[in-house]
C-alpha cells in the first residue's frame, strides 16, 4: 500500500471509530449498561473475523489461530475492550470532541515515549520537535475539554 493509501485508511478508520462510538453510546443508553454494547460489539467482530478466516484458509485457518494461542494473547482483547468502554463512557459523559481529544493526546504522548525508549540514536532536534508536537496536542485537548459551556 502506498503512503497516501495508508493515510486514507487511517482517516477512514478515524471516521469509523467516531461512528462506532456514537452508535455504541446510543446502544448503551437504550440498554442501560455499557456491557450490552461491548458484548454486541465483540460478538459481531468475532463472527466477522471468524468468517473471514474460514473463507481465507478454511478449517486450517481456525486450527492455526487456536494452535498459536498463548495466555498473553488475551491482553490485546482486554486492552481493546477497556479502550471501547472508556470511549463509550467519554462520549456519553463528555461528548465526542473532548473524548477524542483526550484519547488522541494520550495515545500520542505514550506512543512518543515508546518510540523514544526503543530508539537507539536519538537527536535532540527529534526529541524537541516531537515534544513540541505532543505539547501542542495536549494543549489543544485541554482547550477542548475545558471549553466553557461544554456539557
Amino acid at each position: 500500500m502506498t503512503p497516501l493509501g495508508t493515510l486514507g485508511l487511517l482517516v477512514t478508520a478515524g471516521a469509523a471509530l467516531v461512528a462506532q462510538n456514537l452508535l455504541m453510546a446510543r446502544i448503551t443508553g437504550m440498554a442501560g449498561s455499557v456491557l450490552v454494547a461491548l458484548v454486541v460489539n465483540a460478538a459481531v467482530g468475532l463472527t466477522l473475523l471468524s468468517v473471514l478466516l474460514l473463507a481465507r484458509g478454511g478449517m486450517s485457518g481456525l486450527a492455526e489461530a487456536t494452535g498459536l494461542l498463548r495466555w498473553w494473547f488475551l491482553i490485546p482483547g482486554l486492552l481493546g475492550s477497556y479502550f471501547v468502554f472508556a470511549s463509550i463512557t467519554g462520549y456519553r459523559q463528555l461528548g465526542a470532541a473532548p473524548t477524542i481529544a483526550v484519547l488522541v493526546a494520550s495515545q500520542l504522548l505514550f506512543g512518543l515515549v515508546w518510540d523514544i525508549a526503543r530508539t537507539e540514536a536519538l537527536t535532540l532536534r527529534a526529541v524537541v520537535s516531537s515534544a513540541l508536537g505532543v505539547a501542542l496536542l495536549i494543549g489543544g485537548a485541554v482547550v477542548i475539554v475545558t471549553r466553557p459551556g461544554w456539557h
